[in-house]
């Protein structure tokens, strides 16, 4: 199949590989310039098939530096099965310490199932979902909340289309070892690497795990600590490769997101003060925060007021807001036997 991409990979080889996706790009300095993105292949015979990915947003850290590390330790002689990692999945986005690529602006989380002759983003959406992700039973994308937001630690899959997808979903979400867990239902033809993962076959795994474009010693142990979770809990391998990791885990809370009215969005310009942090539990009504206009400095502030109940978990980290950023978004607790119905 044509996708655009070229690439030396020897899916079928045992042993560590380190290689590159090669996508043509034509610039100034360079007619038959190739966009280089980092990839690395882990085989030991037959077994688990695992796709672990980062950098679907350039401006998200925690997985990045993770999977650079996995690369560095994981001995294809204490594993079996397959490993394929992607780190540095947009790597022009990576490289500009942007959310999107600075070649084509694209959302490489807004681009499945992607074009084989289109731009950049495109390309590598395409190559993923139709060559890529067919490949491996199990895809995990690792995000955070990137350069503006913060984000509480929480895991993440899509609704399934069936009882049992959903069931393996969960378990292996809640094999992670996060404190909270939320279920997306943006349905199956949604343009993201969730998505693409379910019309590819594969059980689409991700999750939330920082955010404010930095590191912190508290998020990286999270999650090396779950993508070594996730390892051993699919039977790659038998000890943490990223860990020793800090003894005992919190239970899962299950979250749901299925509503826009969860989350709050600026309609003008203005400057946003926030009432609660991430993590808090709030009802309806509650006070969210405050937005300011720092042009008017004689008109009060508007009292920005939650519409559902939950629990926060995302808020802006930038005061100075434009029409249509979100400011602050919480999810609903749900029981696992809520969610165990095929997607609408």
């Amino acid at each position: 199949m044509h996708t655009g991409l070229f690439h030396d990979i020897d899916f079928d080889a045992d042993g560590k590989a380190l290689s590159f996706l090669g996508t043509p790009y034509s610039v100034d300095r360079s007619p038959y310039y190739q966009i280089k993105t980092p990839i690395c292949r882990i085989r030991n015979g037959s077994g688990p098939r695992v796709l672990l990915m980062a950098g679907n947003h350039g401006d998200e850290y925690e997985g990045e530096v993770a999977l650079g590390r996995l690369i560095r330790r994981l001995d294809p002689a204490r594993m079996r099965g397959e490993v394929t990692i992607l780190p540095l999945a947009n790597l022009p986005a990576v490289m500009a310490a942007r959310r999107r690529s600075p070649l084509d602006n694209g959302n490489l989380n807004r681009a499945f199932p992607g074009v084989p002759g289109g731009t950049p983003t495109e390309r590598l959406a395409h190559f993923l979902e139709h060559e890529l992700f067919p490949r491996h039973d199990v895809v995990f994308d690792i995000h955070s909340g990137g350069t503006s937001m913060a984000h509480l630690p929480t895991a993440l899959i899509e609704r399934q289309d069936s009882p049992e997808r959903m069931a393996r979903a969960l378990d292996l979400m809640g094999s992670l070892g996060m404190g909270h867990a939320f279920v997306a239902a943006n349905g199956r033809d949604a343009p993201t690497s969730m998505a693409a993962a379910a019309r590819a076959g594969a059980i689409g795994i991700s999750g939330e795990f920082g955010g404010g474009g930095t590191l912190t010693p508290a998020t990286l142990a999270a999650t090396q600590r779950a993508i070594d979770n996730l390892l051993q809990k699919l039977g790659v391998t038998d000890a943490p490769v990223l860990g020793p990791h800090q003894p005992g885990a919190p239970a899962m809370q299950l979250l749901e997101l299925d509503s826009h009215e969860q989350n709050i969005f600026a309609t003008r310009r203005g400057w946003f003060e926030p009432a609660v942090d991430i993590g808090a539990s709030v009802r309806a009504g509650d006070v969210a925060g405050y937005y300011h206009d720092l042009n008017q400095l004689d008109a009060e502030e508007e009292v920005l007021r939650f519409r559902v109940s939950g629990i926060v978990i995302s808020r802006r980290l930038h005061t100075d807001c434009e029409s249509g950023d979100s400011l602050i978004q919480v999810a609903r607790p749900v029981g696992q036997a809520d969610i165990l119905t095929p997607a609408a």
